[in-house]
């Protein structure tokens, strides 16, 4: 894009590029420092269940982030909360740029903790800007500039995920760990420039006890966000990278590029997920829609599951079963993500999206302790079986909200 093409955009457009490109910035490291930590471990002999502990304090802080960022981005300014949480990413990535026989299990987890804090903060950022950067009333142009944001987002995502298995081949994990911190300390000096000053500030100064949504359609979306994403991460997280280097016996390359192109094409679905549910008719989701493509998605992971139980052409089943989910999937997470963003109030925005990410991140923490301790002790096929109930229990819950 020419210099002068920049100069004509609106302001508004201006600062959705910082922000997604903040935010892009950081899902890369993001996405590369999960992979990097799964496969180093695996290799130094970690066992399914330990792994699965080392992001433990991650996805704890995650939704402790999420129930008080929110609050701070309304007191703060939206701005400041993105940027405090690129900074904290930035120590994170440092405090793993240590040699080796200091990386033990607890040290891991705090700097997953920063970690943890540094990717909710940036994320309840970027999500609770678009709302104020979309004039009221333009419902469509929220939904696909929400669904841009989260499905280029996840996209970055999967390719952070190759760019982990790569880097630990050609530099490993110190080296990977130092290019890393420093390209995204280049990015956190742009964002510290060039971030619009008070963005999402509340007039009405919030009180703490604010942090706790009083909107019956955010909590029963929130509670349904909640089961949406541990299904997910039940075999996601943990699972699922150790079967493939396990029983198909795959590389770190080979692990860290499908779980990439997963990701990835699951982002790009994301960025589509309004044309998928009817924006060429000038229809925008509701509860419904939620509730319908929930129940699409529940019938996947029990499909894959009988495969498994019956040893059906096992890897086929696996690759093709979970491009199919991660597809279905990735709509079902940008209606909910325009849903949130839909419901929440203008004054002090971040507060209801940083209680429902809130739950979103507990979906992951709960998701990610039984995707290490139900494959050690029951394997893969019990954590689909899982993963099918809880989002039986995602769509039941959408069946409230309005439509």
């Amino acid at each position: 894009m020419e210099l002068s093409s920049l100069k004509a955009l609106s302001p508004s457009i201006k600062q959705y590029l910082v922000i997604t490109g903040n935010y892009w910035a950081f899902t890369l490291t993001d996405g590369a420092l999960r992979m990097l930590v799964v496969l180093y471990f695996h290799q130094l002999g970690y066992s399914p269940l330990n792994i699965a502990m080392l992001f433990l304090f991650y996805e704890i802080f995650g939704v402790i982030t999420n129930l008080v960022g929110g609050w701070l981005g309304a007191k703060l300014g939206l701005n400041k909360t993105m940027n405090i949480g690129l900074g904290m990413q930035i120590v994170a990535l440092a405090m793993l740029a240590v040699p080796a026989e200091m990386l033990t299990v607890i040290y891991v987890m705090v700097a997953q903790a920063l970690s943890g804090i540094a990717k909710d903060l940036n994320k309840m950022s970027a999500k609770s800007s678009i709302k104020l950067l979309v004039p009221e009333g333009s419902e469509g142009k929220l939904y696909q500039w929400v669904a841009i944001l989260t499905g280029s987002k996840n996209a970055l995502k999967g390719v952070g995920f190759f760019l982990g298995g790569l880097l630990l081949t050609l530099l490993e994990f110190k080296g990977a760990i130092i290019l890393m911190a420093s390209l995204l300390a280049i990015v956190w000096v742009f964002s510290l420039i060039t971030l619009k000053e008070d963005l999402g500030k509340a007039k009405n100064k919030p009180k703490f006890k604010d942090i706790f949504s009083k909107s019956s359609s955010i909590n029963i979306l929130s509670a349904a966000r909640m089961f949406l994403f541990g299904a997910r991460d039940v075999w996601f997280v943990v699972a699922l990278p150790v079967f493939l280097a396990v029983t198909f016996n795959w590389d770190h390359w080979w692990v860290g590029g499908f779980m990439a192109s997963w990701v990835i094409g699951y982002g790009i679905v994301q960025s589509f997920a309004p044309y998928f549910t009817g924006k060429n008719q000038g229809k925008v989701p509701t509860g419904r829609s939620a509730f319908l493509w929930a129940s699409y998605l529940t019938v996947i992971p029990a499909a894959i599951a009988l495969a498994l139980h019956f040893n059906f052409h096992i890897q086929a089943s696996i690759i093709i079963g979970l491009l199919i989910f991660g597809a279905v999937f990735a709509v079902n997470s940008s209606l909910h993500s325009y849903l949130i963003v839909s419901y929440a109030g203008n004054d002090g925005v971040s507060l209801d999206v940083g209680f429902y990410y809130m739950a979103n991140a507990m979906g992951r923490l709960i998701g990610t302790v039984l995707s290490g301790w139900v494959y050690q002790n029951y394997g893969l096929e019990a954590c689909l079986w899982i993963s099918s109930i809880f989002v039986a229990i995602a769509s039941l819950l959408s069946l409230k909200l309005k439509s």
